[in-house]
């Protein structure tokens, strides 16, 4: 392994010690290393860099984490896929309404678009006034402008923006006279009987790419050139003074300001120059090739970046009714969304795989594998149409076998591995107390029920009559007025009970995948 610097590998321990395993942040301040930190050993160990340092703190690394590659912040042209019109021509990015509300994996699709390609489109959304908000609640949070919450796109009879007339509109991003900028905007359609008025958009990276590649020094003087973005009405005078092309430290793309309505009066730097390029700007954006066109119906809701699309709009005649709504919203909660979908996705698969894999195999001496007993006191819990989170305590109650310092054949060796507890701490990370809880109080209810239930006892299996024995036996009277004290005691309890049922050789149970929604529906 190569050489890693020093306070950067210290700065990124990721012990409890270190950070808060709740969220993750840091317990100490970089200045209170010492300056003379050094490693005084170091080994790779079970997937592991294990380093002693010269403070005497001991830190483990993950040798996967470690060989990471940065991802950025995913605003760049790095993450992004620069289009042209003819990428689309099999049809646009798109979901209906209600398979995006009903299937995590269908949302995170639709998220996924708008950060890969910068636009996705909602089909189905139910038309009716403030839709819009709700749409971009499914993700964020609405951005309150001088418009108000949202804002109605139609011909209005004293306009304060062109957008509410008639006129065609070109290629332009909303708001860039301000600070920030909202860099999502959401556009519902209720109604567009009128002759005319299709929507547009045009990728500004792809084009600011092209200008790069075509007159690399007008790009390098709007990337350098802040220009006044103004807007002024009766009550709002708003201005933000940003170039029309903005790059990060490493030269790349991250954000496009384009309008013509708004730029106010350039008075500083070289505007032969500036205006040279911008005019060349502008004509790459209206190429036909980067114009890529589509009507919105009655239910579509177009969400797109509004710091990289242009949006635009052909004119449309007044023989019918054209209203759209439309409201903003940001991507960082959209970028949020999505990697909490992602996270309960790879938790997800990882419970998958342990169904498959070690679940295949043998259950403690039982007639069923693990996996199959799992799935049948989730059955058994679903059965008898038991609330959510008590099915997913059924389904998850024997996951610790797996995931403890001991195994279950340390407990049949004798040992008590406490799986009770392992497995409460692992789904923890994905799972609030309703699931964990009865995980957790699982094997107190077994010994529970035999303190007071003679003949709950007697209908043990032979294994778990023995496993009774290695976790401590039936509680004694006073251990059981305190369980049954507890407020997860009932819960605890009817797990048990499932757990019990689960035990039929050949008993026919829906699969894992069965229970997936139900799962991703109570993650934290």
């Amino acid at each position: 392994m190569p050489e890693l610097p020093t306070y950067w590998l210290r700065d990124n321990c990721p012990c409890a010690e270190c950070r808060d395993p709740r969220n993750g942040q840091k317990l100490f301040q970089i200045a209170d290393l010492p300056e003379d930190l050094a490693i005084a050993a170091q080994c790779e160990m079970n997937g592991n860099l294990e380093v002693l340092w010269s403070d005497g703190h001991r830190s483990r690394y993950p040798l996967a984490w470690l060989a990471e590659a940065g991802d950025g912040d995913g605003r760049t042209e790095a993450d992004k896929r620069l289009w042209v019109a003819a990428d689309f021509r099999r049809g646009l990015p798109e979901a209906g309404w209600e398979a995006y509300l009903a299937d995590p994996a269908e949302q995170a699709a639709v998220l996924a678009a708008v950060r890969r390609s910068g636009f996705a489109v909602l089909r189905g959304v139910p038309t009716t006034e403030g839709k819009v908000c709700e749409v971009a609640e499914s993700f964020g949070f609405v951005r309150v402008t001088n418009y108000g919450e949202l804002f109605d796109v139609r011909v209005e009879p004293d306009p304060n923006n062109l957008a509410f007339t008639s006129a065609a509109i070109t290629p332009h991003t909303d708001n860039p006279y301000r600070d920030p900028v909202p860099t999502l905007q959401l556009l519902h359609c209720l109604e567009n009987s009128a002759t005319g008025g299709d929507s547009g958009l045009v990728d500004g990276f792809k084009a600011a790419a092209v200008l790069r590649d075509e007159a690399p020094a007008d790009f390098a003087v709007l990337t350098r050139t802040p220009v006044p973005f103004v807007f002024r009405d009766r009550g709002t005078e708003l201005r933000a003074d940003r170039p029309l092309i903005d790059v990060d430290p490493l030269g790349r793309i991250r954000e496009v300001r384009f309008n013509n309505r708004s730029i106010g009066t350039l008075r500083s730097g070289d505007r032969n120059a500036f205006y040279a390029a911008y005019r060349r700007f502008a004509a790459i954006t209206l190429r036909p090739e980067l114009q890529l066109t589509f009507r919105l119906g009655p239910g579509d809701c177009l969400i797109f970046d509004n710091t990289r699309l242009l949006h635009a709009r052909t004119a449309f005649q007044q023989d019918g009714h054209r209203h759209l709504q439309g409201c903003y919203a940001d991507l960082d909660s959209l970028a949020s969304t999505l990697a909490v979908l992602h996270r309960r996705t790879a938790a997800l698969d990882a419970v998958a795989e342990l169904f498959a894999g070690e679940g295949a195999g043998e259950y403690l001496g039982e007639a069923v594998t693990m996996a199959e007993h799992m799935l049948q006191a989730a059955a058994a819990a679903e059965a008898v149409q038991a609330p959510a989170h008590l099915i997913a305590a059924a389904l998850l109650h024997d996951v610790g076998h797996f995931q403890g310092t001991l195994h279950g054949r340390d407990l049949m060796q004798g040992q008590d591995n406490r799986h009770n507890d392992s497995g409460a701490d692992w789904l923890a990370q994905w799972f609030g107390p309703e699931v964990t809880g009865p995980v957790r109080l699982h094997v107190a209810a077994k010994r529970y029920l035999c303190a007071v239930e003679p003949d709950y006892r007697a209908r043990l299996s032979e294994a778990s009559e023995y496993t009774l024995k290695v976790q401590g036996g039936p509680m004694d009277d006073a251990q059981a007025a305190a369980f049954a004290a507890l407020p997860g005691a009932a819960d605890a309890v009817a797990v048990r009970r499932w757990d019990d049922e689960a035990k039929a050789a050949g008993a026919p149970t829906p699969d894992f995948e069965h229970y997936r929604p139900l799962l991703a529906s109570l993650m934290k």
